[in-house]
């Protein structure tokens, strides 16, 4: 049921490439947004696109924080793991603090995931499979996912992003010009920076929190026919796959369609 007070104040903890395109949607429909960033001079950016900016820095052991930034009806926590295997780690320590620094400040907190916490076990998954990841970094994102549940067991919401294509992701470029790429029969589980936007949008509009969600669209083209295609529309040497389907798996979803009624906006 949608409460029937509208959600106004948004934090977003993370202004990167997705983080910055939501932050500026909400903008543009009159919410009031504080967004985070690392660095001084990205607090400039943000002041010119009229979110509130916030000098947001933190280690493993704290957070270096203005304590209103926390002060939200919704709190979208949009920090993907680093790469490096010492930062990898840290991930689900970080993850940690932001809750405690969140707890009895934000009325709702998102964690944007990711749909690594399945495991290439070739089969189709949904929010209620068993998560069983096979990359350090889809343990890491499993074990923040965990945390969240535990601070918030009957109000955790989780929205776990396919692979993000969109401005300056073009798909076109992961592959273009290389030769014998594996697994060229398996499928793709992508999804465009504009319906990340539209399906996190939609859970605040909806204040449809308390579930979780893999966001991802539901074509799924094989990697061969997808990236091939893509490298040709973007005038790039087209990549040559092996005819192969080793390890794959299709995610689903069944929360997105049925609790938010959201329609994609781009087919993949």
């Amino acid at each position: 049921m949608v409460n029937s007070n509208p959600l106004q104040n948004i934090s977003i903890l993370g202004c990167g490439w997705f983080g910055l395109e939501f932050a500026k949607k909400l903008v543009e429909l009159g919410y009031n947004v504080k967004g985070s960033t690392t660095t001084q001079e990205k607090l400039v950016l943000l002041s010119k696109e009229n979110i509130n900016p916030y000098l947001v820095n933190f280690t493993a052991n704290q957070i270096n924080a203005e304590p209103d930034f926390f002060d939200a009806d919704a709190l979208f926590i949009c920090i993907p793991p680093k790469r490096s295997s010492l930062e990898l780690n840290d991930y689900p320590i970080k993850i940690e603090a932001i809750l405690n620094a969140a707890e009895n400040e934000a009325k709702n907190v998102v964690l944007i995931s990711s749909t690594s916490v399945y495991g290439d076990e070739n089969k189709n998954v949904n929010e209620f499979s068993e998560t069983n990841p096979d990359t350090e970094s889809g343990n890491v994102v499993l074990q923040a996912e965990q945390l969240i549940k535990d601070k918030y067991p009957t109000n955790f919401t989780i929205l776990r992003f396919a692979g993000l294509i969109g401005p300056h992701r073009n798909p076109g470029r992961f592959f273009a010009g290389k030769t014998a790429v594996p697994n060229g029969l398996a499928p793709v589980n992508l999804i465009h920076q504009t319906d990340a936007i539209g399906i996190a949008l939609a859970i605040i509009q909806q204040q449809a929190f308390g579930r979780i969600y893999n966001a991802c669209a539901p074509q799924h083209p094989d990697r061969k026919t997808f990236y091939t295609k893509a490298a040709q529309e973007t005038g790039l040497t087209p990549p040559q796959f092996l005819e192969e389907k080793n390890t794959w798996k299709i995610i689903e979803s069944i929360n997105v369609p049925k609790s938010l009624d959201y329609t994609f906006e781009t087919k993949i």
